[in-house]
């Protein structure tokens, strides 16, 4: 596909300090749109200036939260090179979280090859630290002119890219999780599966309470028993227990997260099997009552590898590793971000490069 419209920016930015990055606060100088109505379906796939959309206020994403996004991210790699991680895997994630939430599938060819034009058109802001990277942020929102609970028969996709910093000011040294059990992020049969903005936007309460207690992130349970451990606001988690590595199973309500994927394929790899199960917060504060919780880690596109330092459920507080870096956080850590700047070996065919 070699159609796509460019139309370029007639003034560029200034392009931020690498220093001071943060997440999310810069944006390029271009973006990637596309537009759906029911007799065209997906067209005009364009690359055009970075800036504001205009919405009817009646639009549907306002009033029924039609909406859904993706997180990936592009590394200059030490050859030179552009490489996007495992980027199919978001795309095909994106058509599942679309299919929940009744909007029309994308053909993932045609968007990647456009993401791929929009980050090659975009190169220099791409930042070369240790623990920086390209974020890409595809998202689809329905932009028909309407008041009735049904989908829509209109949509907007656009892709911005931000250059980025760590997730997390602590970088890769351990974060402090809060354990929350009054409030709930999703049910199974909801739409905790799909990358949807409900579903965040139903975490900010507990998120505010969390960091007034101090902690870095909250650890949701699960919706009907407030007893079983599912994900990180941000992140999937995998806990070390007695030898064995665990992470929650995805039943249903739970994000199938890229980076997740990436850490059990790269274990069982090295020989290491990832057990998928239900796992409630009383055995894992016992375990660490018994000193056998060994290791805590999140992972997610935005933080990679997260290791966990401290957790608080109810009016206890656990320790992990001696709230250290654990030896599996930071070889994984080392493993996965090797990969996406082609400083390690890809022997499992995860990097997408542009040249």
């Amino acid at each position: 596909m070699n159609n796509i419209k460019v139309v370029k920016a007639e003034q560029l930015k200034s392009k931020p300090d690498a220093n001071s990055l943060g997440f999310g606060k810069y944006f390029t100088d271009h973006m990637l749109v596309m537009d759906y109505s029911a007799d065209q379906q997906w067209h005009d796939l364009r690359i055009v200036p970075y800036g504001p959309i205009s919405l009817d206020p009646s639009a549907m994403v306002f009033h029924y939260g039609q909406e859904v996004f993706e997180g990936m991210k592009a590394y200059k790699t030490a050859d030179g090179n552009i490489s996007l991680f495992r980027p199919d895997m978001n795309l095909k994630r994106l058509n599942a979280s679309c299919e929940r939430i009744s909007i029309p599938q994308v053909d993932p060819e045609v968007l990647l090859e456009g993401i791929v034009q929009l980050v090659n058109l975009e190169r220099e802001w791409i930042p070369e630290g240790e623990e920086s990277s390209l974020y890409i942020r595809p998202f689809i929102i329905a932009t028909e002119a309407c008041l009735g609970v049904r989908a829509a028969k209109e949509y907007k996709l656009l892709v911005i890219l931000s250059p980025v910093g760590s997730y997390y000011p602590e970088g890769i040294h351990p974060v402090s999780i809060y354990v929350e059990d009054q409030y709930v992020r999703a049910v199974r049969g909801g739409t905790g599966m799909a990358k949807t903005s409900g579903n965040y936007a139903s975490g900010i309460k507990a998120q505010e309470a969390a960091k007034q207690d101090g902690y870095s992130q909250v650890l949701w349970l699960d919706g009907v028993e407030k007893k079983y451990i599912e994900e990180v606001g941000s992140m999937n988690v995998f806990f070390k227990i007695g030898g064995e590595i665990i992470t929650p199973a995805l039943t249903g309500s739970i994000l199938a997260g890229i980076t997740r994927d990436s850490v059990i394929a790269l274990l069982a790899s090295w020989g290491i099997p990832v057990v998928e199960r239900q796992i409630s917060v009383e055995e894992l504060f016992e375990a660490a009552r018994q000193g056998v919780l060994e290791e805590a880690f999140g992972t997610g596109t935005a933080a990679v590898i997260s290791p966990i330092g401290t957790m608080k459920w109810e009016n206890e507080q656990i320790s992990i590793a001696g709230g250290q870096t654990g030896e599996w956080s930071k070889k994984l850590y080392d493993s996965i971000t090797g990969i996406q700047k082609g400083e390690r070996d890809d022997h499992l065919g995860w990097r997408h490069t542009i040249s």
